[in-house]
């Protein structure tokens, strides 16, 4: 791993801890050049996942495309960026489980949106308008109304 302060590529691993999850090991590790300390995450790499969207395209799966959105929903809000993680980490298990190697991208949103819900109502509506493409005021004002009604957990 390249030091981000000398770029050596020569350090130690101080200290390694799975994630809470399970599917991320997060390791501390010193450069043997400077001694400067910095922390790396590794990450299962999900291999051949296709997301079909809308209008049928296919497009290879990228984890951070969706944890850049949900961050975006999230922004200013009361949300750190372990439970975006989660959040994300738990919608691509479910999908995965559901699907084989082609996942709608209807079932990305639409576990986002479910999930987000529970978390956080303001986030979960940012994320809505642009996922269900709300184009006039009263289907903002629709949606934001359900989320006086009860939904059931997962």
């Amino acid at each position: 791993m390249r030091c981000p302060k000398c770029t050596s590529l020569e350090d130690k691993v101080i200290d390694s801890r799975i994630g809470k999850e399970g599917n991320t090991i997060r390791r501390r590790r010193e450069c043997l050049e400077c001694g400067n300390r910095f922390t790396t995450t590794e990450s299962l790499v999900r291999d051949g996942m296709v997301v079909v969207k809308r209008d049928d395209r296919r497009e290879e799966f990228d984890r951070e495309k969706l944890f850049h959105a949900v961050r975006a929903a999230c922004h200013k809000r009361p949300v750190d960026a372990e439970q975006i993680t989660m959040l994300v980490e738990d919608v691509i298990d479910a999908v995965e489980a559901q699907y084989e190697s082609e996942i709608p991208s209807s079932a990305i949103g639409e576990g986002v949106m479910q999930r987000l819900r529970n978390l956080d109502q303001v986030a979960y509506v940012r994320f809505a308008s642009v996922y269900k493409e709300f184009r006039d005021v009263t289907e903002f004002v629709d949606e934001i109304s359900s989320l006086g009604k009860k939904v059931p957990k997962e």
